[in-house]
């Protein structure tokens, strides 16, 4: 850098204007006395012509001082004994080059002539000091540079001596430059790439170095030649200690989420997963399980189950892990009217019908492409739309409803129904071999009385949503009402238990759910089932019914507490010792 702008400098920028220039006539005394007055060391001879000079000679200090000790007569012409053989240079060429031929002539001092007339002049005093001044102004401008860049800054020589060390150097190793300079890196800094760049020669990018320790650099270093020589090195290192911290605290985060996970695992291995789907009843896992057993597979489902027993659910999970790249689109057959329902599946061309897109409108077929279409309710779907839904399932292709050309799809197909297929086939309203292309394998949901033990579960759950969503702080339900929804039939499933979920959040006071906000026709229901259970016997026997009633109150109360037998104990005001032993007897966990 500090030689670029030496370079840069030209003869005009360090010329000296105030010369002595003297005609032909002049005595050796005059000119003499005039370098001496002057304190100039040259005088040049010319001759005028115009506005044009012509040099005719030169004569230095020193050439006047040799003829005084010969005992020349000094009133004689000057142009007797100049010297006739002057070279004159270009005000615009660089300062370097009229050092070199000043030193190639063996000359002090270098006319500067702008083609009419002498300007200026160079002589090594001027050279000397103009080199010396810039170089030290540079100098400081690099060094002031270098301390405010953010990386550290390092230079040894070809020994291995720091000759710079820079402000960012200083804050990244704890050690100031007084203290390093004209020593030897190694001293401080054993393992220094900088040693080992100076011993190779080759220069090394990016590398992550730890220079002591809880410190760590990205460190770019290169070796310096200087006319073929190997003269030093210089390196640039970037403090990423923080980023290598961070790293390691995310790794180690990382490590712990996933030890978690594992231990998670291993507490809940009782209970599948399958998408937002929780239960541990067996009929409910072995959906689950058969589920995922199928969802990698390209096959098509059918699932089947009563109203509200979450058959969207199901498909949606397993949409998500099957892995398809393509969406999951969802169509309910019973909500489009007949008329519009090929349209919706197929799409259809622009102006096929009246009131249809002049664009156009792609299908939910050509939506599903690559992912799943969800047929609900594929039971009312009418028996004409169910053979063109049949063409598609056999060769892959739709065709819009006034188009002219057929697309190819490939769409996973999960139909869902809470009728009676197999009935309906016999009825003549469901044709038989669409219903074989559908049920490839088939997945029967459980109604929720069939479920009870996933009752408390989805009671949790569906708590913790609504809170959220109502901004309601629940902190407890009652144990009367756990066993109250725990009993009801939920004809509507699990929608219903959603729903009623919902209401009892909403209309909760001091953050508690008790007996009084449950909805009346669920209080009428149970205590008509209690007097008069349809399809039940009367029991009659005392001790089989308090039993049961025992066993059943104990395991609301283990699932209301989570397993907490000190808090189950006092809720239910027995000893501890008491409730341990009946669930020993009674086989509860």
């Amino acid at each position: 850098m500090i030689l670029n702008q030496i370079i840069k400098l030209t003869a005009e920028d360090i010329m000296d204007t105030d010369l002595i220039k003297v005609g032909t006539n002049a005595t050796l005394f005059e000119v003499w006395n005039e370098m001496a007055i002057k304190k100039r060391n040259e005088a040049l001879i010319l001759m005028s012509h115009g506005d044009r000079e012509e040099v005719k000679g030169i004569i230095t200090y020193s050439d006047i001082g040799d003829m005084i000790r010969q005992k020349v007569d000094l009133h004689q012409s000057v142009e007797k004994h100049m010297r006739k053989n002057v070279y004159l240079f270009s005000p615009q060429k660089p300062v370097k080059e009229a050092r070199d031929f000043m030193v190639a002539k063996g000359i002090g001092s270098l006319p500067i002539w702008d083609g009419k007339k002498i300007i200026g002049m160079i002589d090594t005093i001027s050279l000397r000091d103009t080199y010396y001044k810039k170089t030290e102004e540079l100098s400081q401008q690099l060094r002031t540079i270098l301390d405010r860049l953010h990386e550290g800054v390092c230079v040894i020589d070809e020994d291995g001596i720091v000759t710079f060390w820079n402000n960012s150097a200083e804050r990244v190793y704890g050690v100031e430059a007084e203290e390093l300079l004209g020593k030897k890196l190694s001293d401080y800094f054993p393992t220094a790439l900088l040693d080992m760049v100076i011993k190779s020669g080759e220069p090394v990018e990016n590398v992550t170095h730890s220079p002591r320790k809880d410190t760590y650099v990205a460190i770019s270093a290169k070796p310096l030649w200087s006319e073929g020589q190997l003269v030093g090195a210089v390196s640039s290192e970037r403090d990423i200690t923080e980023i290598i911290q961070l790293s390691m605290e995310l790794e180690e985060a990382t490590n712990r989420v996933e030890f978690l996970e594992k231990e998670y695992r291993k507490i809940t291995e009782d209970q599948y997963q399958l998408g937002g789907i929780i239960g541990k009843s067996k009929k409910l896992t072995e959906a689950i399980i058969l589920a995922q057993q199928v969802a990698k597979a390209s096959v098509n489902v059918l699932i089947t189950g009563e109203s509200g027993t979450g058959k969207e659910v199901f498909a949606r999970a397993i949409h998500q892990e099957s892995a398809r790249k393509g969406d999951f689109i969802a169509i309910n057959c019973s909500a489009i009217p007949s008329n519009l329902l090929e349209s919706e599946l197929f799409g259809y061309e622009g102006g096929a019908f009246t009131g249809a897109l002049t664009k156009g409108k792609k299908g939910k077929f050509q939506l599903a492409d690559q992912g799943t279409i969800f047929l609900d309710e594929i039971g009312e779907m009418p028996i004409d739309m169910q053979a063109k839904l049949l063409r598609v399932l056999q060769d892959g292709m739709v065709h819009p409803v006034g188009g002219e050309k057929s697309f190819k799809v490939n769409a996973r197909i999960i139909a869902a129904t809470n009728q009676n297929l197999e009935k309906m086939m016999e009825e003549g309203t469901f044709r038989e071999d669409l219903y074989y292309r559908l049920n490839v394998v088939s997945i029967k949901l459980p109604p929720l009385r069939e479920r009870r033990e996933d009752i408390p579960l989805l009671i949790h759950r569906f708590i913790k949503e609504f809170t959220k969503v109502h901004q309601r702080n629940i902190l407890s339900i009652s144990p009367e009402v756990l066993r109250i929804l725990t009993d009801y039939e939920w004809k509507g499933n699990i929608r219903e238990l959603k729903n009623t979920m919902e209401r009892l959040v909403v209309l909760s006071t001091n953050n508690h759910i008790t007996k009084e906000l449950m909805p009346e026709e669920i209080i009428k229901n149970i205590k008509k089932r209690k007097n008069n259970p349809e399809g039940e016997p009367q029991e009659y026997d005392l001790e089989k019914t308090l039993r049961k009633t025992e066993i059943s109150i104990i395991q609301e109360v283990m699932t209301l507490v989570k397993g907490n037998k000190k808090r189950a104990a006092e809720i239910l005001n027995i000893p501890r010792s008491t409730l341990y032993y009946k669930l020993s007897q009674y086989g509860i966990e």
